[in-house]
């Protein structure tokens, strides 16, 4: 199984850099020169490379392609452990509320936040955002993990009348805050509901690799963990899987990766439920192969689409939640059908 594993995590890895590659060179602004020998300057030689090809290339498309790669791997990763936790393919940030969460709270930062900043120390005023964002996405975790389980198990009913609800309620708070913005805060919100990743940066991606990678180390290897949970948490634990321990662990780093990632993109939906559908459809409910699988598949997801959100209407630029959604929705139909099916 490691080495089935290791030769599907290559082929994934080798189109993701072949798409990363292709994306560089995609986009409105032309780059001078052959392709090839341009890559080798930007590199290698770059004082051979003007200065607008290298303006473009190092701080407007590489942060961008790097920040897509970071958040689709981060949604993708904790959609799979949400569904594994919760057993049930239906379980992602968006649909169960704790995207819009991150957003209300996102939305309270920049509307309010002038009047919060006073009080709290210096040193975290740029991180604000980002804390408020996870704070939100925690919150809505927490509420409908309590809400939708008992004696251990998940009802799928109270599991979307839960997301739907806190996704009512936040999107009314957000209204409302829309409604007292000014328009320059107006813009942001705007910025915020429909998602972008045209403000990736460097200290963006950094904040974002340190959550991934953190996030990461304490999920990616609950494979094995997550299948035993599959038989039954009972089960599980006859089995030394410390379940509560590993549930708290999903949804506390969940809730840092969807909350940093409604941060920095605003809300990209979908990618943590498209992305464990198309696996499963390969290898079934085997959360060993999946897991670290996602990873790779979910960059490759969300490039793609940020692709073709600015070049489709070039030079305007398609919101890349409208993408996502367009993508996910056909998936959540096809899940709701196999399930009604099995009725």
């Amino acid at each position: 199984m490691q080495k089935r594993l290791t030769v599907y995590l290559a082929l994934l890895l080798i189109i993701l850099l072949l798409l990363s590659i292709g994306s560089l060179f995609i986009g409105v602004y032309q780059f001078e020169g052959n392709d090839f020998d341009l890559i080798v300057n930007l590199f290698f030689n770059k004082h051979l490379v003007n200065a607008s090809d290298y303006y473009v290339f190092y701080q407007i498309r590489l942060p961008r392609i790097v920040l897509a790669i970071l958040i689709g791997s981060g949604l993708a990763v904790s959609g799979t452990c949400l569904q594994g936790m919760f057993k049930n393919p239906l379980a992602s940030p968006d649909l169960i509320g704790i995207t819009s969460g991150a957003v209300l709270f996102a939305a309270f930062t920049i509307v309010l936040g002038v009047y919060i900043k006073p009080y709290i120390p210096e040193s975290i005023h740029y991180s604000l955002l980002s804390i408020m964002s996870f704070i939100g996405a925690l919150i809505t975790m927490s509420f409908v993990y309590k809400m939708s389980t008992i004696d251990g198990r998940t009802n799928i009913v109270i599991l979307l009348l839960s997301g739907v609800a806190i996704t009512a309620l936040t999107g009314a708070a957000t209204g409302l805050l829309i409604y007292l913005s000014s328009e320059e805060e107006l813009r942001n919100l705007t910025f915020w509901t429909l998602g972008s990743l045209a403000g990736a940066n460097w200290t963006k991606n950094i904040i974002m690799a340190v959550v991934i990678i953190v996030s990461f180390g304490f999920l990616l290897n609950k494979g094995k963990a997550l299948n035993a949970m599959m038989l039954g948490e009972k089960d599980a634990e006859h089995l030394g899987i410390p379940v509560e321990k590993i549930k708290r662990r999903i949804v506390v780093f969940s809730a840092l990766i969807v909350g940093t990632a409604v941060a920095f993109a605003g809300t990209i939906g979908f990618v943590g439920l498209i992305v464990p559908y198309i696996l499963r459809l390969v290898f079934k409910s085997n959360y060993y192969l999946i897991l670290p699988l996602s990873a790779v598949l979910g960059s490759i997801l969300l490039l793609t689409a940020d692709t073709i959100s600015r070049t489709i209407v070039a030079p305007s630029e398609v919101p890349i939640g409208i993408l996502t959604a367009i993508m996910g929705a056909p998936v959540f139909i096809a899940i709701l059908i196999r399930f009604k099916k099995s009725l």
